[in-house]
Formats: structure tokens, sequence, C-alpha cells
């Protein structure tokens, strides 16, 4: 079992960048595909990004492609989440998940970390 816990939120401008860490305890993180996923105000959570076990390959949400980046570092057991030209719309709880088979619903997770909040003033 995987412990995760979420930090790097906070609140920035329209157009500012933050960068999110998810630090994973446990021997078996490198072997997890990881994603990111948000929760906003009375919205259901949804899939924002995912790279795989190795960091070769990605995949995004289409309302965050071009302007948000997913990486990881095995060695640290951390992945990361860098956001760029953040919008209004980008404000939610963030979280990170991960499982062997790289799933991108969330109600494939059956626990979750406390998340890490971000809020984008207009």
């Amino acid at each position: 079992q995987v412990q995760l816990v979420e930090s790097g939120g906070g609140l920035v401008q329209a157009g500012g960048s933050l960068r999110l860490s998810c630090a994973a305890s446990g021997r078996t993180f490198s072997s997890y595909a990881m994603g990111w996923f948000r929760q906003a105000p009375g919205k259901e959570r949804e899939f924002v990004a995912a790279i795989s076990w190795s960091g070769s390959s990605t995949e995004y949400a289409d309302s965050v492609k071009g302007r948000f980046t997913i990486s990881r570092d095995n060695a640290k057991n951390t992945v990361y989440l860098q956001m760029n030209s953040l919008k209004p719309e980008d404000t939610a709880v963030y979280y990170c998940n991960g499982d062997h088979d790289g799933a991108t619903d969330p109600a494939d997770f059956g626990s979750w970390g406390q998340g890490t909040q971000v809020t984008v003033s207009s």
C-alpha cells in the first residue's frame, strides 16, 4: 500500500504558475503509474494527468493539455505537476493517486490523501 501526501497548492493570479508535489511512501511507488486528479466545489473528482511507472509515457485531460506537465522522480518517490497559465476554472483540490494498471477514472481508487488546494483568482 502506497501512502500519498500532496503539497504545493496555494493562491495564484490567473496566468500564474504552481508546482504540486506528491510524496509517496512504500516500496512499490516506482512500479506504479501515477496520476493527478482534481475536485472543484460542487463537482465530481476528475482526471487531470497521468504518467507511466518509468515516466516515458504521459496523458493529459484536454482542459490542461499544453499548460500542465506531469513528471516523476522515482529516486525521491515523488510525482510532480507543473501548472502554467493557470485559469480560474483550475481552482480545485488536487489529489494524486496511482496503481499498477494506470487507472485514470477516479472511481477506480478506494482511498485518497488530503489533497492540496489550488485557488486561481481572476
